[in-house]
């Protein structure tokens, strides 16, 4: 069964010139991607004009709550006693966004009562990775 968890919440978007832009972001988590979490971000805040959605894993945002984790495009990592900041890496340059720690708390304990850490089926993201390594064959 089809099940998907969205959670809108407030970030702030931490510019070059030490300047804070509040941004809305949607979190969200389905069933049919367990390993993962999935940050959307509205249009008006991409070079593009296009709405974005960063994809990474579950296991990185939990563990990068309580320190400094990410390898990649992805990076978590705590942002004083209540925030979070995560380092979003492109070829474009790096955005750096503020969440209240606890909003990302309370969804990924909303995430675990879809599917509890540990017990993602394997098979279906094993499949994704492999074709996605194969060139979509």
């Amino acid at each position: 069964m089809y099940f998907a968890l969205e959670q809108p919440t407030g970030a702030r978007l931490l510019t070059e010139d030490d300047e804070e832009l509040a941004v809305p972001v949607t979190l969200r988590y389905t069933s049919d991607d367990p390993l993962a979490v999935h940050f959307v971000f509205p249009p008006w805040i991409s070079l593009d004009g296009e709405e974005v959605t960063w994809t990474f894993a579950r296991g990185l945002l939990e563990e990068g709550l309580g320190c400094p984790a990410g390898v990649g495009n992805v990076h978590v990592h705590p942002h004083g006693p209540s925030h979070t900041a995560v380092e979003f890496r492109a070829l474009e340059g790096v955005a750096l966004v503020v969440f209240e720690t606890a909003a990302l708390h309370r969804f990924l304990l909303r995430s675990y009562a879809v599917m509890e850490p540990g017990g993602e089926p394997l098979e279906p993201a094993l499949e994704r990775g492999l074709a996605s390594l194969l060139g979509g064959v």
